[in-house]
Formats: structure tokens, C-alpha cells, sequence
């Protein structure tokens, strides 16, 4: 091991429990332990998903979150111990380990509740409490502070109140679900409180709380509800049990859906880092024995859930500062990286480094720190495709696809909560795999197969592997992305698959194979308009081909366009972008924290937008655009295409073949997609090959 990474493998202690190394397993969306929805109580395969884990050296695990009332059912968890025992073995597995494991609990998500606008159309109707009130909770899933309060998906949803009377039989929940824990073994519990924005922390904070009781007004008022829980659960678990409390530094709010950037000036809505600075006090007098810190609410949710364009470590200054006002352990999440991690904790200015996304796409992830094997880590690029992906086109939830929503999985490790979906076992009847393109679908198909037992070939008729990943990982905020093509390349290398570079094929028959497997990918579209060929492609722009000038315009507002727009803004150009829709990053399945934040860099870098905008015609004096204002002139020295791709069909016949060698498809030479769409597709029919 590198002598660097030694202080995340020191012991620690959270009260009385001892905590091997430095390394926390964060809380997972997807991952929750208790799940009415179930029939057995426990999410299936979940007891596969901590035995990948347990042994690969986390210290403490916190699973969640768990909810107090079922979101299905209208039932409290509490009342029902048998649920809670059916996890028992889980924890006792992680034991064996020697790690801990701390359960989160929640009072649920208030104004950033998503089912209010889902069942919008029901409560205009007058049917959601005939119809829907006997499957679905109570209303107190959708309540908050203040009524009226406008919810975060939907701001056209106003959310009810949350009583005085909901608040004690809350508090006295809370209790009894930290016994239930005990019971069955766990070390401690943790309190999704102060975080994020959730229900606990619209209490807390000034813009969602406007209450004049006892639980307004003063930070000690808005922070009282909090209190009152660790108070509660010290009483009935005893003063030695540990409780953690999430905790959000600073909320990073400029209003409501409306988040601030990283270096940016603002007037802070929610809490401040000088409140922060006192509330840490008073959470801890009232008995907390660990903060588990980031940033963010949902108005600012790229904080608490970082993008790619959210720097590393993002939160570790704000964390490192507020643990001089506590003399409790502070946990620091956030795109944390091992080495940062380790110097602070070294330093003594945080305690522990909290880990999530990083442990779905590669459970190993510590042991590889451990062993000194950092080039096997498959790296988290931070796209939320699969781990987190909510969405509304406009950013705000107003179009939801409830279809779209998937949690606690990820774009690169479809084996990751899909556990007893997949096998990993050697093929049942090994065979010969050709695979034509080494991009990112043809690399994980030949790696997935000779990992089976497949003899592969793999063919790239280029000098280079990747294919257009290369062009999206080439932005200087793609850090990550650039060491995920080193990673395939690297475990391409050790898979033991033949690789042919420089090797067109067009003639398939004259494959000696027994499954071919096309991943050829597709072409930059361009536009049938006058003036496209002046015009260069964003692939040809990322990919170095092109240069462009200082005044840029960009015809295409989806993700790339977007991407492309603020890397050129952080390179001091003067880009503007032009979108058909009214929204910028509309597609569906990207994740709100990414399309969110990605609109925020735009707007705190002035980048100009023409939305609901046609280009009638790209001239030498810029681009002409048809608005909803009327005809417009965009001056630009250089204009970028990024109206997306259409699928390499060089092949395309092969899929009425009959007989003969089978052939497959994979990625966009398919159907265009996305990387969730392209892995998954190529381990899937790894799976149909090898064991069907």
C-alpha cells in the first residue's frame, strides 16, 4: 500500500463503537434494507449486494434509507419487528467482517416528495383519497412545515401542513425504529435530518420554515424537531447508543429551484456557514455522536449528489471547517478522493471519508486502494444514469416518467443490484466470439465474454480504442472519463481477448467465429440546411480536428451541446447555444442534479440560449435563427453541430440473416442511446450467449 493511504486504515471510535478504518459506505437510494413492497420485507438480492461488500475493508456501513410509514402499505416499520428481524443475517455477515453498520432512518422527503406530481392528474380529479388514499400513505409523506409550501418537482403542487400532533407521534417513531435496529444488531442509527432538504431539514432552515411555534422562528426552534429525536432515541436505546445525524454544511440555495455554482457570490436562502457554525453546537448538546456532512438541498441537489461537472472533493474545505465547531467526528462525502481523504484525516481535520457511488460501480474499490491496484478501479464518472437518475425536461419535474426513475444501480456495473438477474459462472458451452468496434460496446462485450471463458477476437479498423467516448471524455472536466478508456483498455488487455487494431472488416462470412457481435457505433448528424458546411461537428471539435473562433454558436441544446458550451466558457470564449425545444438538457433519463447544474454553469458563465429556435441558415456573419420573437442574426466566428447521431448501418442487413453464424448488435449501431444503454445492452447478451 501506498504510504499516503495509510490514515484511511486507522481505527476510529463514534461513541463507544470502534470503527476499524476510515472508510463510511454511504447511503444508496435503491439499497434499503426495510421495503414494505416487498413480500418478504428485504429488497431481493440485497443480501448478494452487502456480500460483495462486507469483506472488501468499509469500515461502516449505513444502509438506507429507511422510512418511518411506508410509502406503500400506510404502515409504521416499528410495528412490525419481524421485518426487521428477516435482516438480521445481513448484518451479522457484515459483522463477520468486522465492520459496523449503522441503519438510516428518515421522516421522509416533504416538499422534495416525488409522488405529488406523479398523482397530480388524481388529486385534480377528486380520486386520490377513494382511489388512492387505501394503497398509498397517508399524506404525511407529502407534507411540510409550512403549508402551501411549493414542492421541488412541481412547483404548481402545493404540500399540506405537518402538524404538531404528526410531529410528537414522528419523534416517538423514530425512537422505537432505533430499537428495532438495536435488536437485531445494529451499532448504531443514523438520522436523515439536517440534509439535503429533506422534510427534517425544511425545518431547519429559514425559507422553508415560517412557523411561529415552538418549532420556528429561532435556529433553536427550527432545530428543535431534530433534537427532540436523538433525545427520544437516547431515552429508549439508552445513552451509549450511537446516533449519527446527516447534516448538510451549508444548503448552497439562491432560492427555491434555484441552486448556486461552486465560486459563485450569492445571498444563501437556506442554512449559511455561519448558522452552520451554531447549529453544530446545539445538535451536538442535544446528544449527536457523529455528522455524515456534505452540501446541498434539493433546490441545489448537484451538491449532495455531484455531476461531473462538480469539482473533486467538492465539499471538503466547507467539511474540514465546520469540525472546529464540534468535538465529534465529521464523516466528509462529496466526490471525495483517497488521497485527499487521507491527508485530511491525517491532519486531523476530518475524521472518516464517505464513499457511494464509487462502491456500486467497483465493490472492491478500497482492497484495490488497500493492495496498491488503483489501475483496476473501474472509476465512477459521476453521470447518475442508473445510481440516481429523477428528471423533469425542464429541470423542475413539471414532465416525470415515473418509467425513468431507477436508483441504486450503476451505468457501468449492471451486476450491481442485479445480483440475482446476472451470472459471473463460466460459460456453459464455450465458443468463439468475434466482435466488430472497439468502442466502449465492443470492449465491455469482449471483456464480459473471454471473462466467461469465450474465446474473442475484437476488430477496430482504427489506430485507437474508445471510439466516440474519446470525443466525450476529451472536455477538461472529463478527468474521470479519461480514466475509465485507460481502464477498459487496461482490462480489454488482461481479459485475454485477441485485439486487432488497425482491421476493417466487411466481410463477415470470412470470420472464423461462431458468434458474431457488431458494435460499430454511429455518425455525427448534420443539418439540410444552407451554410452546413461551414459548420464543424462536435465529435470533430472534441476530437482536436476542428478549432473554432471566440464567438462560437452551437446548434443543439441537449447534453453534449450544453457540455460543449461550458468548456469553451471555461476556456474564456463567448459560446452561445440554440436548442428547437424550450428546454436546454431535456432528454429523459439524465439525472436532475446533472441537467440542473449544467444549466446553472451556463447561466453563472452568461452563456446566451435560444430556445423553441430554428436555424434557417448558417451564413458567414453568423447563424439565422427563427424565434418565437421573429427572425434573428447570431454572430459567430465558428459554429458546432451537436444534433446528435444515426446508427452506422453498414450491417444493417445482417439482421435479416438466416442461418448461418448468429449475428448480434450492440450500442448505437442498434439504436442510438446512451452509455447506460450500450453496457448494459453488451453484458445482457453476453448473459444470452453464455447461458442460454
Amino acid at each position: 500500500m501506498d504510504p499516503k493511504y495509510e490514515p484511511l486504515f486507522t481505527p476510529w471510535k463514534v461513541g463507544n463503537v470502534t470503527i476499524k478504518n476510515r472508510v463510511v459506505m454511504l447511503p444508496m437510494e435503491g439499497t434499503n434494507m426495510i421495503q414494505w413492497e416487498a413480500k418478504t420485507g428485504v429488497v431481493k438480492g440485497i443480501d448478494r449486494f452487502y456480500e460483495d461488500r462486507r469483506s472488501e475493508n468499509v469500515g461502516l456501513f449505513i444502509p438506507g434509507l429507511i422510512p418511518l410509514i411506508s410509502i406503500i402499505g400506510k404502515k409504521w416499520v416499528y410495528r412490525h419487528p419481524e421485518v426487521f428481524r428477516k435482516v438480521r443475517p445481513i448484518i451479522d455477515g457484515i459483522h463477520s467482517s468486522g465492520a459496523k453498520v449503522f441503519f438510516q432512518i428518515s421522516a421522509g422527503s416533504g416538499r422534495s416528495m416525488l409522488l405529488p406530481p406523479i398523482l397530480k392528474p388524481f388529486i385534480k380529479k377528486g380520486v386520490l383519497k377513494t382511489l388512492a388514499s387505501p394503497v398509498l400513505a397517508s399524506k404525511w409523506w407529502w407534507s411540510a412545515p409550512d403549508p402551501d409550501e411549493p414542492n421541488v418537482w412541481d412547483p404548481s403542487v402545493k404540500m399540506d401542513h405537518f402538524t404538531d400532533k404528526m410531529i410528537e407521534k414522528f419523534i416517538y417513531a423514530f425512537g422505537q425504529t432505533a430499537l428495532r435496529c438495536k435488536e437485531i444488531g445494529c451499532d448504531g442509527v443514523e438520522i436523515h435530518a439536517v440534509h439535503e432538504g429533506y422534510l427534517l431539514d425544511q425545518f431547519a432552515m429559514p425559507y422553508t420554515n415560517h412557523r411561529t411555534d415552538q418549532y420556528g422562528g429561532s435556529l433553536e426552534n427550527r432545530l428543535r424537531f431534530a433534537c427532540d429525536i436523538v433525545k427520544e432515541i437516547k431515552k429508549v436505546c439508552g445513552a451509549d447508543f450511537p446516533v449519527s445525524v446527516r447534516y448538510s454544511v451549508r444548503s448552497m440555495t439562491r432560492g427555491f429551484n434555484e441552486g448556486a455554482v461552486p465560486g459563485e457570490e450569492f445571498t444563501e436562502v437556506g442554512r449559511s456557514l455561519e448558522e452552520s457554525e451554531k447549529a453544530i453546537r446545539i445538535l451536538e448538546d442535544a446528544g449527536y455522536d457523529m455528522f455524515n456532512c456534505d452540501n446541498g438541498t434539493y433546490d441545489a441537489w448537484f451538491w449532495a449528489h455531484p455531476p461531473v461537472y462538480a469539482p473533486l472533493n467538492m465539499n471538503l474545505k466547507d467539511v474540514e471547517h465546520i469540525k472546529k465547531f464540534t468535538s465529534k467526528p465529521v464523516v466528509c462525502a462529496g466526490r471525495m478522493q483517497p488521497d485527499a481523504a487521507a491527508e485530511s484525516i491525517a491532519a486531523g481535520r476530518i475524521d472518516a471519508m464517505g464513499v457511494g457511488r464509487q462502491l456500486l460501480c467497483d465493490p472492491e474499490y478500497i482492497t484495490k486502494i488497500k493492495e496498491g491496484r488503483l489501475d483496476d478501479v473501474r472509476p465512477c464518472i459521476a453521470c447518475h444514469g442508473a445510481c440516481l437518475t429523477f428528471f423533469g425536461l425542464n429541470g423542475k419535474g413539471t414532465d416525470i416518467d415515473p418509467m425513468h426513475v431507477e436508483m441504486g444501480r450503476c451505468v457501468l456495473n449492471p451486476w450491481t443490484n442485479n445480483e440475482t438477474k446476472y451470472s459471473k459462472e463460466p460459460a456453459k458451452h464455450p465458443k468463439h466470439i468475434a466482435v466488430i468496434g472497439g468502442g466502449i460496446g465492443g470492449m465491455e462485450t469482449a471483456i464480459q465474454a473471454a471473462l466467461r471463458g469465450h474465446r474473442v477476437d475484437l476488430y477496430e479498423k482504427t489506430d485507437r480504442l474508445g471510439g466516440v467516448f474519446n470525443a466525450a471524455a476529451a472536455m477538461s472536466f472529463k478527468e474521470k472519463d479519461k480514466e475509465l478508456l485507460h481502464w477498459y483498455q487496461k482490462q480489454l488487455e488482461k481479459s485475454g481477448a485477441a485485439v486487432h487494431m488497425n482491421t476493417e472488416i466487411t466481410d463477415l462470412d470470412a470470420l472464423d467465429a461462431d458468434v458474431i457481435v457488431i458494435a460499430t457505433g454511429a455518425h455525427a448528424r448534420t443539418l439540410p440546411i444552407p451554410g452546413a458546411e461551414k459548420a464543424v461537428t462536435a465529435v470533430d471539435f472534441l476530437d482536436g480536428k476542428a478549432e473554432v473562433g471566440d464567438r462560437v454558436v452551437i446548434i443543439g441544446g441537449g447534453l453534449t451541446g450544453c457540455e460543449i458550451a461550458y468548456e469553451l466558457a471555461l476556456q474564456g470564449k463567448h459560446p452561445s447555444v440554440v436548442e428547437m425545444t424550450p428546454y436546454l438538457v431535456g432528454a429523459r433519463g439524465i439525472c436532475m442534479a446533472n441537467s440542473s447544474m449544467l444549466r446553472e454553469l451556463l447561466r453563472f458563465h452568461k452563456v446566451p440560449a435560444y430556445l423553441s429556435a430554428t436555424v434557417e441558415a448558417i451564413t458567414d456573419e453568423g447563424v439565422v435563427l427563427n424565434t418565437p420573437e421573429g427572425k434573428k442574426v447570431v454572430p459567430a466566428d465558428s459554429v458546432i453541430l451537436s444534433v446528435g447521431y444515426t446508427p452506422d448501418t453498414r450491417f444493417a442487413a445482417e439482421k435479416e440473416r438466416k442461418g448461418g453464424k448468429p449475428v448480434y448488435f450492440v450500442g448505437d449501431c442498434d439504436k442510438v442511446g446512451s452509455l447506460k444503454t450500450v453496457v448494459r445492452q453488451a453484458y445482457e447478451l453476453i448473459q444470452t450467449v453464455s447461458y442460454r
